[in-house]
């Protein structure tokens, strides 16, 4: 059986173990069910979560407006980006839309933790880099990708995150996070559905040919992905080094 810590939240693997003792009195055990609400806007941050399964999403709105999804958070991050920054208040809405579970620690104790350990700090820096690379990747796919290629980036982006082929996602889920109509959305899964690059049956979508998929999303998906293992995979490399598995860590 494989290491059990290699299965959780690939941030945390990251840290070296003095860091995780550090932080593991502090985490507690969290049922991340669809809709939980993490963060709101322009409200105090109260908790910090490390997920280790499902999906949550980081969506900018706006009053009278169903919002648009900017950035997406699975296994291999964590929230309260802000409080990396000095600051605990987050300007969007973030909440879980495929259930999972992780770990949380509350705002205040975690802001103490970064100022007393410069090394965690570091770390979790470099996820904030790599998630500010998402959204502006998120903003150029919006602005410039038709509708076709901004769903099979997405759908590679949940694939990563939820580590399976088959994802239980709705038509009117996507359309929402894409801030298309859902007629747009069900138009383009059937079309790959008939290319044979997926399955798309009621409330569930199964990926069949995620290389095909790839070539057809080409630029706009792989670089905010390069980038993580470019800056966190080397941290990553010590932890192998001080355990043994029998499989691999989990990449994108």
């Amino acid at each position: 059986m494989a290491n059990q810590f290699a299965a959780g939240n690939r941030l945390l693997q990251c840290l070296s173990h003095r860091d995780l003792d550090i932080l593991r009195p502090h985490w507690e055990p969290v049922d991340l069910r669809v809709r939980l609400n993490l963060e709101r806007p322009d409200k105090h941050i109260e908790r910090v979560c490390f997920p280790n399964t499902g999906i949550i999403s980081v969506v900018a709105e706006v009053k009278g407006d169903q919002g648009i999804e900017v950035g997406v958070i699975g296994f291999e991050g964590m929230t309260g980006l802000p409080l990396l920054m000095g600051d605990d208040r987050w300007a969007n809405n973030t909440y879980v839309q495929s259930s999972g579970e992780g770990v949380t620690i509350a705002a205040d104790i975690f802001s103490k933790i970064l100022q007393n350990r410069p090394s965690i700090h570091a770390v979790l820096l470099k996820y904030a880099k790599t998630f500010v690379m998402q959204i502006a990747h998120t903003a150029l796919s919006n602005g410039r990708a038709n509708i076709a290629k901004r769903l099979s980036r997405w759908l590679l982006m949940a694939q990563d995150r939820l580590r399976t082929d088959e994802m239980a996602l709705t038509h009117d889920f996507l359309a929402i996070m894409l801030g298309v109509r859902r007629s747009g959305v069900t138009e383009q899964l059937q079309s790959f559905a008939s290319a044979g690059l997926l399955q798309s049956e009621r409330g569930c979508i199964r990926i069949l040919q995620r290389d095909r998929l790839l070539e057809f999303t080409g630029d706009f998906y792989g670089a905010p992905e390069r980038d993580y293992e470019r800056l966190l995979r080397p941290y990553e490399a010590e932890i192998v080094k001080a355990l043994t598995f029998e499989s691999p860590l989990p990449i994108f």
